[in-house]
């Protein structure tokens, strides 16, 4: 193979990655990392964990699981890769092939020669032009320093209340860290409900209710025009609707891609900034490749490309980068849109596409929300969790989900994650052959309960609606008649749904059919409508056609209850 000269601008995710991988592949190769912070390989979706003080050290981000610290040594004597750190790039010369980067402790200009380049240059925290954002105190959390300068003041003891401005995925990971550090925490965002990338507005409406009994307050569907402060010290955050205090502030609006070299080197962007890439990453000039946070990937279900500024995506297209440097051709499958977090006992993630996404993408999409135990009840530790699942309803693929609980929700959105890169449909991912343990899954796993009811859907077996349809019916002009077939006694501990409602515990139902109208259409539910199924077949046996179903129970039901 002939010796190269590989030069990566980059050296935190994808970079990183590149560089370990091809000097595995081609330890023959010059290979050279142009890295303008002062870390290498950081772990960044740690920083939440470390401001929290779950992280305890912040070298523990950037070792190895042996403790041995990923810095230049590391590198060299390690992998035989040189490493500049505080090095930035500054200009490409495609037609030398020679980037000048700035020493930027010294100010010299260096030149670095290449024969393939490789631009993993990430993404930045968007500071949004809002006054007194250039306060003290006053955080972005990407990168290492911006996580050891936000921990240093919460432990100086100085930060009471904290404010984060957006409700997104590292928005809403700080939340806990701060929460479980003591202070007082308030979360403001434009858009109605946290996580809307996430989920949707009637998942995020629950998500408010944990923060809620949490102490946290969301204001949603609020624009934040001030943040305020004393003495150059943030002192709160002014929305169009309130004052908030805050003793520190979080701005967790979104990220911009790092493509400014790229777009002066002449290479091909989209639209969004993102650097333009083939499947094997390279670039519009074939001796450059580029990933992670910079680029666009293609999305293997709409076949377009997307921006997925993920670390788990970056590390993927470092190692197809390092693949074809080396001569062995590889091709990056594409991304399906898989995320996930913790928020205190919840677990929160979501694959593929939503109805609305289906839809747009030209898929006849369908749904269906369920109410699942990730184990029997008579396990010890046993968790609940909401699963909404997605298909086509012509091909019967599955397109999308979205999974929140307390139960192991890792484990059912990674089967589904599977299931839409494979092509399977709702009728294959009902038959898969899962592990089966009490103290793993109940004897039908909860994924196999979501497909299944999908089918019953897709097939016309039965009729249902989603809390937001009911509720929509329910404030109408004729509102169906609601059947609820739990015992009063859980109805005094889960809560009534707020619409006039019939009582009728379905062991009593045979016996007390004729209390049900048959000239209204009946939409039956319980705790978490396995019940109200039952009770469907119970009037259908007793001629009532116009049954529904409501999806998920009175558990998923996002609403306020009475």
């Amino acid at each position: 193979m002939e010796k190269k000269k590989v030069l990566i601008i980059g050296g935190v995710a994808c970079g990183a990655k590149t560089a370990a991988r091809l000097a595995r592949l081609a330890p023959e190769f010059d290979i050279t990392i142009l890295e303008r912070g002062e870390h290498l390989s950081v772990a960044g979706c740690g920083f939440p964990y470390f401001v929290g003080d779950v992280v305890k050290e912040y070298k523990d981000l950037v070792c190895t699981p042996l403790g041995i610290v990923r810095d230049a040594n590391f590198f060299r004597n390690v992998k035989n890769i040189a490493v500049h750190t505080g090095h930035m790039a500054t200009r490409i010369d495609r037609e030398k092939k020679v980037v000048a980067a700035t020493d930027t402790a010294s100010g010299e200009e260096r030149l670095f020669p290449y024969d393939e380049l490789v631009l993993a240059t990430g993404a930045s925290p968007i500071r949004p032009p809002i006054p007194g954002n250039d306060l003290s105190r006053v955080f972005t959390l990407w990168t290492m320093p911006d996580a050891m300068a936000m921990k240093s003041a919460i432990d100086a003891g100085s930060v009471k209340s904290a404010v984060i401005i957006g409700g997104g995925l590292i928005g809403m990971e700080v939340v806990e860290a701060l929460v479980d550090r003591g202070i007082s925490v308030s979360v403001a965002d434009i858009q109605p409900t946290p996580l809307p990338a996430l989920i949707g507005e009637d998942f995020g409406l629950r998500v408010t209710k944990v923060l809620r009994q949490k102490g946290v307050g969301f204001y949603g569907g609020e624009k934040v025009v001030e943040i305020i402060g004393e003495n150059g010290v943030v002192t709160g955050v002014r929305t169009d609707k309130r004052t908030l205090p805050a003793d520190m502030v979080l701005l967790a609006v979104g990220i911009r891609p790092n493509t400014i070299l790229a777009k002066e080197a002449g290479l091909e962007l989209h639209p969004n900034g993102t650097i333009v890439v083939d499947e094997c990453l390279r670039t519009s000039d074939p001796a450059i490749y580029a990933g992670g946070d910079c680029v666009q990937s293609k999305n293997i279900l709409t076949e377009k490309s997307v921006w997925q500024p993920m670390g788990s995506t970056a590390n993927r297209q470092g190692r197809v980068i390092a693949d074809n440097i080396a001569e062995l051709p590889t091709r990056f499958a594409g991304v399906v849109g898989t995320a996930i977090l913790k928020l205190f006992h919840l677990t929160i993630g979501k694959t593929g596409l939503n109805e609305e996404q289906a839809h747009a993408a030209g898929f006849d999409a369908v749904s269906i929300v369920v109410e699942e135990p990730d184990r029997p009840h008579f396990m010890p530790g046993m968790g609940a969790m909401t699963i909404r699942l997605v298909a086509d309803r012509k091909s019967r693929r599955i397109v999308g989900a979205q999974i929140m609980g307390g139960g192991v929700v890792d484990k059912r959105l990674d089967s589904i994650v599977a299931a839409i890169s494979a092509g399977m449909t709702v009728d294959m991912l009902a038959d898969t052959d899962f592990a089966y343990a009490p103290p793993f899954a109940t004897a039908l796993d909860p994924t196999t309960h979501a497909a299944n009811a999908l089918r019953n859907k897709m097939d016309g077996l039965v009729k249902t609606y989603s809390a937001k349809e009911l509720k929509a019916l329910m404030e109408g002009a004729n509102p169906p008649f609601l059947l609820d077939v739990r015992s009063p006694q859980e109805l005094d501990l889960q809560g009534r749904i707020p619409y006039d409602f019939a009582n009728i515990p379905l062991g009593q139902l045979r016996g007390r059919i004729t209390e049900i109208p048959k000239d209204r259409e009946i939409v039956t539910f319980c705790k978490i409508s396995v019940r109200g199924w039952d009770a469907i077949a119970t009037l259908r046996g007793n001629g009532y056609e116009n049954v529904a179903l409501l999806e998920g129970g009175i558990m998923a039901w996002p609403y306020d209850l009475r």
